[in-house]
C-alpha cells in the first residue's frame, strides 16, 4: 500500500481512538445514569425526598449521552439507515455514497452547528448560567459547552469515515477493515 495512504489511516484510526474511548466513558455514565434514577425514584416514593439537583443530574447525564454518544454510534454503524438501495451497492459505490454524504451534508451541519452555537455557549460562559430552577445544577453553561463539543466529535468522526471511504474508492472492491 502506498505509504501516503497508511499515514491517512493511521490519522483516521486516531479519530477513531478518541470517538470509541468517548463512548467507552459514556457507556459508564449510562449506568450512572441508571443508578441516580434508580435512586431518585426510590428516594421520592419511599421516604418522600426529592432534589431539582439530582433530578436535573440525569438530564444532564442523558444530554451527554446522547450528544456525545452521536459520533461513537456513528463510528460503529449504528445510526439508523434506510438501506433499500444502499445494501446491494458494491464496496467502493457504498464508498463513494459515505463519502459523498459526509462532504456534502454531515461536515457542513457540523459546521453549521459549531458556528451558532459558538455565541450561545460563550455567552452562558460569559454569565456562569446556571439552572432556572431554584435548587438545581449551577452549571447550565457547562451543559450549553457540551453542543459544539458534539459538533467537532462528530466532524472528526466524518472526517475518519471519509478518508476510509476515499482508501476504498481508490484502492478499490475492498473494505477499509482489508486495508488497515
Amino acid at each position: 500500500m502506498h505509504p501516503g495512504f497508511q499515514k491517512l489511516l493511521r490519522f483516521s484510526l486516531i479519530l477513531d481512538s478518541v470517538n470509541e474511548k468517548t463512548g467507552r466513558l459514556l457507556a459508564w455514565l449510562t449506568l450512572g445514569m441508571v443508578l441516580v434514577t434508580f435512586a431518585t425514584v426510590l428516594l421520592r416514593y419511599l421516604f418522600n425526598l426529592g432534589s431539582i439537583a439530582v433530578q436535573e443530574s440525569v438530564t444532564y447525564m442523558h444530554a451527554l449521552v446522547f450528544m456525545l454518544g452521536a459520533a461513537y454510534a456513528m463510528k460503529n454503524q449504528a445510526h439508523v439507515r434506510v438501506d433499500i438501495f444502499y445494501r446491494t451497492f458494491s464496496v467502493r459505490h457504498k464508498a463513494f455514497v459515505d463519502l459523498s454524504g459526509n462532504l456534502l451534508f454531515l461536515m457542513p451541519v457540523c459546521i453549521f452547528i459549531f458556528y451558532i452555537s459558538f455565541d450561545y455557549v460563550q455567552l452562558a460562559w460569559k454569565i456562569k448560567e446556571t439552572s432556572l430552577e431554584t435548587g438545581g445544577l449551577p452549571f447550565t453553561y457547562l451543559l450549553k459547552t457540551v453542543i459544539p463539543a458534539m459538533a467537532v466529535l462528530l466532524f472528526l468522526q466524518a472526517l475518519a469515515d471519509s478518508i476510509n471511504a476515499l482508501i476504498a474508492i481508490i484502492v478499490g472492491n475492498t473494505t477499509t477493515q482489508q486495508v488497515r
